[in-house]
């Protein structure tokens, strides 16, 4: 019977992170990718979604605990019974190490369970072997993510450094009104 079925259902909140603002918006895909990666897996397990969080513009090495949509996802959970949070990936939880795994064990001692919708095992094992490859997989995503700033800042100052390339900051009126700063000229 289905009533029975939907009572047996795990029921869970679904958290998602995006580090950069220039991600965060309706026409960006960041938000849409986790929430299909999440509901994916929770309909495959049969998890309901019943809440979902957001922490837009944080960065994955940003402590859980200094994060507001973290910090109201877990007024939530200790306040109703819920206790389990899905995300895309482990490295959506958290871009470092230290970060993943101290979160992780503040979650575990709350009891709270973790399920990244990628490998939903591993933040469920505590097995040796099952710590050491999250762990391991956790310095890979520091490590990626450290390249990735590395590559792009490298990117900038290459096109900062051509004559004319403007990328960050504000454009200046002349680019962006070209039309007052040619009126401004024509009074002045």
């Amino acid at each position: 019977d289905k009533l029975a079925m939907a009572r047996k259902r795990l029921q869970a909140v679904s958290y998602l992170r995006t580090s950069s603002a220039s991600n965060v918006g309706a026409d960006k895909d960041s938000d849409k990718r986790q929430r299909a990666a999440i509901a994916a897996h929770a309909k495959a397990a049969g998890i309901e979604i019943v809440e979902e969080f957001y922490d837009d513009a944080v960065k994955g090495a940003d402590m859980v605990e200094t994060r507001p949509g973290f910090a109201a996802m877990m007024q939530r959970l200790l306040s109703n019974g819920v206790r389990t949070i899905v995300v895309e990936t482990a490295s959506r939880f958290a871009r470092d190490i230290v970060v993943q795994e101290t979160g992780y064990a503040m979650l575990k001692s709350r009891g709270i369970t973790l399920i990244a919708a990628d490998k939903p095992d591993a933040f469920l094992d505590d097995g040796p072997t099952a710590t050491m490859i999250r762990q391991i997989l956790g310095v890979v995503s520091q490590f990626e993510k450290a390249m990735l700033v590395s590559k792009l800042k490298g990117a900038r100052d290459r096109k900062s450094a051509e004559k004319g390339h403007r990328i960050e900051g504000r454009k200046p009126l002349a680019e962006t009104k070209p039309e007052a700063v040619a009126k401004a000229k024509q009074l002045h």
